[in-house]
Protein backbone atom coordinates (compact mmCIF):
# COMPACT_ATOMS: atom_id res chain seq x y z
CA UNK A 1 0.00 0.00 0.00
CA UNK A 2 1.39 3.44 -0.92
CA UNK A 3 1.93 6.22 1.59
CA UNK A 4 -0.91 8.24 0.13
CA UNK A 5 -3.36 5.29 0.25
CA UNK A 6 -2.46 4.62 3.87
CA UNK A 7 -2.68 8.32 4.75
CA UNK A 8 -6.14 8.57 3.16
CA UNK A 9 -7.33 5.50 5.08
CA UNK A 10 -6.18 7.07 8.35
CA UNK A 11 -7.96 10.31 7.48
CA UNK A 12 -11.10 8.37 6.60
CA UNK A 13 -10.98 6.53 9.92
CA UNK A 14 -10.47 9.74 11.86
CA UNK A 15 -13.28 11.37 9.94
CA UNK A 16 -15.56 8.42 10.69
CA UNK A 17 -14.73 8.62 14.40
CA UNK A 18 -15.33 12.38 14.47
CA UNK A 19 -18.62 11.97 12.63
CA UNK A 20 -19.69 9.19 15.00
CA UNK A 21 -18.87 11.35 18.01
CA UNK A 22 -20.89 14.23 16.58
CA UNK A 23 -23.86 11.96 15.80
CA UNK A 24 -23.68 10.44 19.28
CA UNK A 25 -23.57 13.91 20.83
CA UNK A 26 -26.59 15.04 18.81
CA UNK A 27 -28.52 11.91 19.80
CA UNK A 28 -27.58 12.41 23.45
CA UNK A 29 -28.72 16.04 23.42
CA UNK A 30 -31.99 15.06 21.72
CA UNK A 31 -32.52 12.32 24.28
CA UNK A 32 -32.00 14.72 27.19
CA UNK A 33 -34.29 17.32 25.60
CA UNK A 34 -36.96 14.74 24.83
CA UNK A 35 -36.81 13.41 28.39
CA UNK A 36 -37.25 16.91 29.71
CA UNK A 37 -40.23 17.57 27.47
CA UNK A 38 -42.04 14.25 28.07
CA UNK A 39 -45.04 14.84 30.29
CA UNK A 40 -45.13 12.72 33.41
CA UNK A 41 -48.20 12.15 35.51
CA UNK A 42 -47.49 13.53 39.00
CA UNK A 43 -47.91 11.34 42.05
CA UNK A 44 -50.89 12.14 44.22
CA UNK A 45 -50.16 14.35 47.19
CA UNK A 46 -52.32 15.46 50.07
CA UNK A 47 -54.66 18.31 49.19
CA UNK A 48 -55.02 17.22 45.56
CA UNK A 49 -58.25 15.62 44.31
CA UNK A 50 -58.06 13.27 41.35
CA UNK A 51 -60.92 11.93 39.24
CA UNK A 52 -59.87 9.15 36.86
CA UNK A 53 -62.31 8.28 34.06
CA UNK A 54 -60.95 4.88 33.05
CA UNK A 55 -61.50 3.41 29.59
CA UNK A 56 -61.74 -0.38 29.33
CA UNK A 57 -64.10 -0.45 26.33
CA UNK A 58 -66.68 -2.30 28.43
CA UNK A 59 -68.56 0.50 30.18
CA UNK A 60 -68.30 3.29 32.73
CA UNK A 61 -65.80 3.41 35.57
CA UNK A 62 -64.43 6.37 37.53
CA UNK A 63 -61.88 6.23 40.34
CA UNK A 64 -61.75 9.16 42.79
CA UNK A 65 -58.98 10.11 45.21
CA UNK A 66 -60.23 12.80 47.54
CA UNK A 67 -57.91 15.44 49.12
CA UNK A 68 -57.14 13.30 52.19
CA UNK A 69 -56.69 10.02 50.22
CA UNK A 70 -60.23 8.77 50.80
CA UNK A 71 -61.16 6.72 47.72
CA UNK A 72 -64.36 6.11 45.76
CA UNK A 73 -65.09 3.93 42.73
CA UNK A 74 -68.20 4.76 40.69
CA UNK A 75 -69.33 1.83 38.53
CA UNK A 76 -67.29 -0.94 36.94
CA UNK A 77 -68.89 -1.65 33.57
CA UNK A 78 -68.35 -5.12 32.16
CA UNK A 79 -70.56 -5.77 29.13
CA UNK A 80 -70.73 -9.44 28.23
CA UNK A 81 -69.00 -10.79 25.15
CA UNK A 82 -71.82 -13.30 24.89
CA UNK A 83 -73.61 -10.52 22.98
CA UNK A 84 -72.46 -10.28 19.37
CA UNK A 85 -72.73 -6.48 19.43
CA UNK A 86 -69.99 -6.23 22.06
CA UNK A 87 -67.39 -7.67 19.67
CA UNK A 88 -68.73 -5.83 16.61
CA UNK A 89 -67.60 -2.54 15.09
CA UNK A 90 -70.54 -0.96 16.96
CA UNK A 91 -68.67 -1.27 20.27
CA UNK A 92 -65.21 -0.31 21.49
CA UNK A 93 -62.61 -3.09 21.90
CA UNK A 94 -61.47 -4.36 25.28
CA UNK A 95 -58.66 -1.99 26.24
CA UNK A 96 -55.65 -2.02 26.43
CA UNK A 97 -55.63 -5.68 25.35
CA UNK A 98 -57.27 -9.03 26.02
CA UNK A 99 -54.74 -10.38 28.51
CA UNK A 100 -57.04 -9.35 31.38
CA UNK A 101 -60.77 -8.89 31.93
CA UNK A 102 -62.18 -5.37 32.14
CA UNK A 103 -62.41 -5.56 35.97
CA UNK A 104 -58.83 -6.83 36.17
CA UNK A 105 -57.71 -3.83 34.11
CA UNK A 106 -59.62 -1.56 36.50
CA UNK A 107 -57.77 -3.11 39.45
CA UNK A 108 -54.45 -2.77 37.62
CA UNK A 109 -55.16 0.90 36.91
CA UNK A 110 -56.13 1.65 40.52
CA UNK A 111 -52.98 -0.04 41.82
CA UNK A 112 -50.83 2.11 39.54
CA UNK A 113 -52.34 5.43 40.61
CA UNK A 114 -53.24 4.70 44.23
CA UNK A 115 -51.81 7.16 46.78
CA UNK A 116 -48.36 6.03 47.91
CA UNK A 117 -48.01 4.88 51.52
CA UNK A 118 -51.73 4.23 51.90
CA UNK A 119 -53.27 0.75 52.10
CA UNK A 120 -54.78 -0.14 48.72
CA UNK A 121 -58.50 -0.33 49.38
CA UNK A 122 -61.68 1.39 48.28
CA UNK A 123 -63.33 3.34 51.06
CA UNK A 124 -66.48 3.56 48.92
CA UNK A 125 -67.78 1.93 45.76
CA UNK A 126 -71.06 3.03 44.18
CA UNK A 127 -73.20 1.47 41.47
CA UNK A 128 -75.27 4.06 39.63
CA UNK A 129 -77.81 1.50 38.35
CA UNK A 130 -78.11 -2.15 37.41
CA UNK A 131 -77.08 -2.23 33.76
CA UNK A 132 -74.22 -4.35 32.46
CA UNK A 133 -72.10 -1.40 31.34
CA UNK A 134 -72.19 -0.09 34.91
CA UNK A 135 -71.97 -3.06 37.26
CA UNK A 136 -71.37 -6.22 35.19
CA UNK A 137 -73.30 -9.09 33.71
CA UNK A 138 -73.65 -12.80 34.33
CA UNK A 139 -72.90 -15.14 31.45
CA UNK A 140 -71.65 -18.73 31.03
CA UNK A 141 -68.07 -17.56 30.50
CA UNK A 142 -67.68 -15.90 33.90
CA UNK A 143 -65.61 -17.59 36.57
CA UNK A 144 -67.34 -18.27 39.88
CA UNK A 145 -65.86 -17.14 43.19
CA UNK A 146 -65.20 -20.32 45.15
CA UNK A 147 -66.07 -18.98 48.56
CA UNK A 148 -68.97 -16.71 47.71
CA UNK A 149 -70.47 -18.64 44.78
CA UNK A 150 -70.96 -15.45 42.77
CA UNK A 151 -69.88 -14.61 39.22
CA UNK A 152 -66.70 -12.61 38.74
CA UNK A 153 -67.93 -9.70 36.70
CA UNK A 154 -67.96 -5.92 37.07
CA UNK A 155 -67.83 -4.58 40.61
CA UNK A 156 -68.03 -8.09 42.00
CA UNK A 157 -64.72 -8.96 40.37
CA UNK A 158 -63.10 -5.66 41.35
CA UNK A 159 -64.25 -6.21 44.93
CA UNK A 160 -62.76 -9.69 44.94
CA UNK A 161 -59.30 -8.23 44.25
CA UNK A 162 -59.51 -4.96 46.21
CA UNK A 163 -61.09 -4.58 49.66
CA UNK A 164 -64.20 -2.39 49.57
CA UNK A 165 -65.26 -0.91 52.91
CA UNK A 166 -68.65 0.55 51.92
CA UNK A 167 -70.82 -0.49 48.96
CA UNK A 168 -73.48 1.97 47.84
CA UNK A 169 -76.20 1.42 45.26
CA UNK A 170 -79.81 2.36 44.55
CA UNK A 171 -81.13 -0.47 46.73
CA UNK A 172 -83.72 -3.04 45.72
CA UNK A 173 -87.03 -2.00 47.28
CA UNK A 174 -88.14 1.21 45.49
CA UNK A 175 -89.93 1.97 43.26
CA UNK A 176 -90.44 -1.78 42.83
CA UNK A 177 -89.22 -4.67 44.97
CA UNK A 178 -86.49 -6.32 42.88
CA UNK A 179 -86.47 -9.33 45.21
CA UNK A 180 -90.14 -10.07 44.59
CA UNK A 181 -90.52 -13.13 42.35
CA UNK A 182 -93.35 -11.62 40.29
CA UNK A 183 -91.38 -8.44 39.68
CA UNK A 184 -88.37 -10.53 38.72
CA UNK A 185 -90.40 -12.55 36.25
CA UNK A 186 -91.77 -9.43 34.56
CA UNK A 187 -88.35 -7.79 34.35
CA UNK A 188 -86.77 -10.97 33.01
CA UNK A 189 -89.36 -11.11 30.23
CA UNK A 190 -88.47 -7.55 29.19
CA UNK A 191 -84.70 -7.66 29.71
CA UNK A 192 -82.19 -9.05 27.21
CA UNK A 193 -79.16 -8.31 29.38
CA UNK A 194 -79.91 -10.51 32.38
CA UNK A 195 -80.20 -7.87 35.08
CA UNK A 196 -82.03 -10.04 37.62
CA UNK A 197 -79.68 -13.08 37.34
CA UNK A 198 -76.71 -10.72 37.72
CA UNK A 199 -78.35 -8.99 40.68
CA UNK A 200 -78.78 -12.31 42.44
CA UNK A 201 -75.02 -12.87 42.17
CA UNK A 202 -74.39 -9.31 43.35
CA UNK A 203 -76.50 -9.94 46.44
CA UNK A 204 -74.46 -13.10 47.09
CA UNK A 205 -71.31 -11.00 46.77
CA UNK A 206 -72.59 -8.53 49.39
CA UNK A 207 -73.64 -11.29 51.81
CA UNK A 208 -70.33 -13.11 51.49
CA UNK A 209 -68.07 -10.09 51.99
CA UNK A 210 -70.25 -8.67 54.76
CA UNK A 211 -69.56 -11.86 56.72
CA UNK A 212 -65.95 -12.42 55.67
CA UNK A 213 -64.54 -8.92 55.25
CA UNK A 214 -66.89 -6.59 57.14
CA UNK A 215 -68.22 -5.00 53.96
CA UNK A 216 -70.90 -2.44 54.75
CA UNK A 217 -73.78 -1.99 52.32
CA UNK A 218 -76.12 0.99 52.11
CA UNK A 219 -78.72 2.39 49.74
CA UNK A 220 -77.77 5.88 48.62
CA UNK A 221 -80.00 8.44 50.37
CA UNK A 222 -81.29 11.36 48.31
CA UNK A 223 -80.48 14.84 49.62
CA UNK A 224 -77.85 14.03 52.24
CA UNK A 225 -74.23 15.17 52.25
CA UNK A 226 -72.96 12.96 55.06
CA UNK A 227 -73.08 9.51 53.47
CA UNK A 228 -69.89 9.80 51.39
CA UNK A 229 -67.41 11.69 53.56
CA UNK A 230 -63.67 12.13 54.03
CA UNK A 231 -62.37 9.24 56.13
CA UNK A 232 -58.77 10.31 56.86
CA UNK A 233 -58.61 14.04 57.69
CA UNK A 234 -62.09 15.55 57.36
CA UNK A 235 -61.30 18.46 59.67
CA UNK A 236 -58.53 19.63 57.36
CA UNK A 237 -60.85 20.06 54.36
CA UNK A 238 -64.09 21.66 55.62
CA UNK A 239 -64.99 22.89 52.12
CA UNK A 240 -65.17 19.38 50.69
CA UNK A 241 -68.52 17.61 50.36
CA UNK A 242 -70.43 15.03 48.36
CA UNK A 243 -74.14 15.81 47.97
CA UNK A 244 -76.49 13.03 46.91
CA UNK A 245 -78.63 14.81 44.32
CA UNK A 246 -80.94 11.95 43.32
CA UNK A 247 -81.54 8.22 43.42
CA UNK A 248 -84.55 6.15 42.35
CA UNK A 249 -86.21 9.33 41.09
CA UNK A 250 -86.03 10.81 44.60
CA UNK A 251 -84.68 14.31 43.99
CA UNK A 252 -83.12 16.72 46.45
CA UNK A 253 -85.15 19.91 46.80
CA UNK A 254 -82.10 22.06 47.55
CA UNK A 255 -83.37 22.68 51.10
CA UNK A 256 -81.81 20.76 53.98
CA UNK A 257 -82.05 17.05 53.20
CA UNK A 258 -85.58 17.16 51.80
CA UNK A 259 -86.42 15.34 48.58
CA UNK A 260 -89.47 14.59 46.46
CA UNK A 261 -90.45 11.55 44.39
CA UNK A 262 -90.64 11.73 40.63
CA UNK A 263 -91.99 8.15 40.44
CA UNK A 264 -94.73 6.51 42.48
CA UNK A 265 -94.25 3.26 44.36
CA UNK A 266 -94.87 0.35 41.99
CA UNK A 267 -94.00 2.45 38.92
CA UNK A 268 -90.89 1.14 37.15
CA UNK A 269 -89.58 3.57 34.51
CA UNK A 270 -86.56 1.41 33.60
CA UNK A 271 -83.12 1.51 35.19
CA UNK A 272 -81.71 4.67 33.64
CA UNK A 273 -83.97 7.24 35.36
CA UNK A 274 -83.29 5.54 38.71
CA UNK A 275 -79.55 6.25 38.52
CA UNK A 276 -77.68 7.68 41.47
CA UNK A 277 -76.58 11.28 40.92
CA UNK A 278 -73.91 13.00 43.02
CA UNK A 279 -72.26 16.42 43.13
CA UNK A 280 -68.75 16.71 44.52
CA UNK A 281 -67.61 20.12 45.76
CA UNK A 282 -64.08 21.08 46.82
CA UNK A 283 -63.87 24.77 47.58
CA UNK A 284 -64.87 26.59 44.38
CA UNK A 285 -64.68 23.42 42.28
CA UNK A 286 -67.86 21.47 41.47
CA UNK A 287 -68.24 18.15 39.63
CA UNK A 288 -71.44 16.33 38.69
CA UNK A 289 -72.07 12.80 37.48
CA UNK A 290 -75.54 11.36 36.89
CA UNK A 291 -75.28 7.83 35.55
CA UNK A 292 -77.71 7.22 32.69
CA UNK A 293 -80.41 9.78 33.41
CA UNK A 294 -81.85 11.52 30.37
CA UNK A 295 -84.00 14.48 29.38
CA UNK A 296 -85.39 14.14 25.85
CA UNK A 297 -88.97 13.23 24.96
CA UNK A 298 -90.14 10.76 22.30
CA UNK A 299 -89.97 13.32 19.48
CA UNK A 300 -86.56 14.71 20.37
CA UNK A 301 -87.50 17.80 22.39
CA UNK A 302 -86.72 18.84 25.96
CA UNK A 303 -88.80 16.90 28.47
CA UNK A 304 -89.45 19.19 31.43
CA UNK A 305 -90.68 16.22 33.47
CA UNK A 306 -87.45 14.27 32.96
CA UNK A 307 -84.73 13.58 35.51
CA UNK A 308 -82.36 16.04 33.83
CA UNK A 309 -84.90 18.85 33.99
CA UNK A 310 -85.77 18.13 37.61
CA UNK A 311 -82.22 17.95 38.95
CA UNK A 312 -80.77 20.85 36.92
CA UNK A 313 -81.90 23.64 39.30
CA UNK A 314 -80.37 21.99 42.38
CA UNK A 315 -77.16 20.97 40.64
CA UNK A 316 -76.59 24.47 39.26
CA UNK A 317 -73.47 25.56 37.39
CA UNK A 318 -70.49 23.20 37.70
CA UNK A 319 -66.91 23.16 36.50
CA UNK A 320 -66.86 19.57 35.22
CA UNK A 321 -69.72 17.23 34.31
CA UNK A 322 -69.87 13.79 32.76
CA UNK A 323 -72.29 13.35 29.89
CA UNK A 324 -75.44 11.62 31.11
CA UNK A 325 -76.11 8.26 29.44
CA UNK A 326 -72.69 8.42 27.72
CA UNK A 327 -74.00 11.22 25.48
CA UNK A 328 -76.73 9.04 23.99
CA UNK A 329 -79.27 10.93 21.84
CA UNK A 330 -81.82 11.00 24.69
CA UNK A 331 -79.63 13.08 27.00
CA UNK A 332 -78.34 16.59 27.71
CA UNK A 333 -81.54 18.48 26.97
CA UNK A 334 -81.33 22.19 26.26
CA UNK A 335 -82.62 23.31 29.67
CA UNK A 336 -80.17 21.03 31.47
CA UNK A 337 -77.19 22.19 29.37
CA UNK A 338 -78.05 25.85 29.89
CA UNK A 339 -78.44 25.39 33.64
CA UNK A 340 -75.35 23.38 34.60
CA UNK A 341 -73.11 24.94 31.84
CA UNK A 342 -69.81 23.20 32.70
CA UNK A 343 -66.42 24.42 31.58
CA UNK A 344 -65.47 20.80 30.88
CA UNK A 345 -67.67 17.97 29.56
CA UNK A 346 -66.38 14.39 29.92
CA UNK A 347 -67.87 11.61 27.83
CA UNK A 348 -67.50 8.02 29.03
CA UNK A 349 -68.10 6.24 25.75
CA UNK A 350 -68.09 2.67 24.46
CA UNK A 351 -70.57 2.57 21.55
CA UNK A 352 -71.28 4.15 18.19
CA UNK A 353 -74.49 5.45 19.80
CA UNK A 354 -72.31 7.85 21.78
CA UNK A 355 -72.53 10.73 21.18
CA UNK A 356 -75.76 11.51 19.42
CA UNK A 357 -75.04 14.22 16.84
CA UNK A 358 -77.83 16.36 18.26
CA UNK A 359 -76.31 16.01 21.74
CA UNK A 360 -73.03 17.35 20.41
CA UNK A 361 -74.91 20.29 18.89
CA UNK A 362 -76.45 21.13 22.27
CA UNK A 363 -73.34 20.85 24.42
CA UNK A 364 -71.33 22.99 21.97
CA UNK A 365 -74.07 25.59 21.48
CA UNK A 366 -73.12 29.12 22.51
CA UNK A 367 -76.82 30.00 22.30
CA UNK A 368 -77.42 27.74 25.32
CA UNK A 369 -74.49 29.25 27.20
CA UNK A 370 -71.85 31.61 25.80
CA UNK A 371 -68.86 30.62 27.95
CA UNK A 372 -65.95 28.50 26.76
CA UNK A 373 -66.16 24.75 27.13
CA UNK A 374 -63.81 21.83 26.40
CA UNK A 375 -65.02 18.32 25.61
CA UNK A 376 -63.15 15.07 26.14
CA UNK A 377 -64.11 11.48 25.29
CA UNK A 378 -62.60 8.17 26.39
CA UNK A 379 -63.09 6.79 22.86
CA UNK A 380 -64.54 7.85 19.52
CA UNK A 381 -65.45 5.06 17.13
CA UNK A 382 -64.97 5.35 13.39
CA UNK A 383 -68.74 5.09 12.85
CA UNK A 384 -69.21 8.31 14.82
CA UNK A 385 -66.54 10.09 12.82
CA UNK A 386 -68.07 8.94 9.55
CA UNK A 387 -71.63 9.97 10.45
CA UNK A 388 -71.05 13.11 12.51
CA UNK A 389 -68.18 14.36 10.42
CA UNK A 390 -66.17 17.45 11.25
CA UNK A 391 -68.15 18.30 14.38
CA UNK A 392 -66.25 15.60 16.31
CA UNK A 393 -63.18 17.78 15.91
CA UNK A 394 -64.59 20.02 18.63
CA UNK A 395 -63.34 17.41 21.12
CA UNK A 396 -60.02 18.28 22.74
CA UNK A 397 -59.29 14.56 22.98
CA UNK A 398 -61.14 11.60 21.48
CA UNK A 399 -59.48 8.68 23.26
CA UNK A 400 -57.65 7.80 26.45
CA UNK A 401 -58.18 7.77 30.19
CA UNK A 402 -59.32 11.25 31.31
CA UNK A 403 -58.01 12.50 34.65
CA UNK A 404 -59.13 15.67 36.42
CA UNK A 405 -56.58 16.95 38.98
CA UNK A 406 -57.87 19.65 41.33
CA UNK A 407 -55.40 21.87 43.23
CA UNK A 408 -55.16 24.63 45.83
CA UNK A 409 -58.25 23.73 47.85
CA UNK A 410 -60.33 23.65 44.68
CA UNK A 411 -59.20 26.94 43.10
CA UNK A 412 -57.95 25.42 39.85
CA UNK A 413 -57.62 22.13 37.98
CA UNK A 414 -55.99 20.43 35.00
CA UNK A 415 -57.00 17.64 32.63
CA UNK A 416 -54.56 14.83 31.80
CA UNK A 417 -55.08 12.34 28.97
CA UNK A 418 -53.39 8.98 29.56
CA UNK A 419 -52.62 6.35 26.93
CA UNK A 420 -55.33 3.68 27.16
CA UNK A 421 -53.56 1.48 24.59
CA UNK A 422 -50.57 1.00 26.88
CA UNK A 423 -50.27 -0.85 30.17
CA UNK A 424 -47.95 1.95 31.34
CA UNK A 425 -50.60 4.62 30.70
CA UNK A 426 -48.21 7.36 29.64
CA UNK A 427 -49.37 10.98 29.52
CA UNK A 428 -50.49 11.92 26.02
CA UNK A 429 -51.60 15.49 26.70
CA UNK A 430 -52.33 18.01 29.42
CA UNK A 431 -54.91 20.81 29.34
CA UNK A 432 -55.32 23.80 31.59
CA UNK A 433 -54.89 25.09 34.13
CA UNK A 434 -58.58 25.97 34.44
CA UNK A 435 -59.85 28.35 37.10
CA UNK A 436 -62.75 27.03 39.17
CA UNK A 437 -65.82 29.23 39.00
Amino acid sequence: MSYWENHNNINDSQGYVKTSIIVFYILLVNLVVSQETILKFPSWEEGVMEIHHINTGRGDVAFFVFPDATTLLVDAGDTSEAHARVLSARNAPLTPNRSKTAPEWIVDYIQQFFPINHPIQLDYAMITHYHDDHFGELDPHRKIHKGGNYALTGLMEVGSHLPIKMMLDRGSSFPVDLKDSQVQKKLNDDDEYGMIPTLKHYWRYIDYHAKKNDLLHQTLEAGVNNQIVLKKKPQKYPKFSVRNIAVNGQIWTGIGEDYYNLFAEGEYPGENPLSTCIKISYGEFDYFTGGDISGINAVGGTNLNSMESNIAPVVGAVDVATLNHHGNRDSQNAYYVRTIRPRVWIQQNWSSDHPGEEVLRRITSTDLYPMKRDIFSTVMLQANKDVIGGRVNTYKSQEGHIVVRVYNSGDNYEIYILNDKSEKREVLAKFGPYTSL
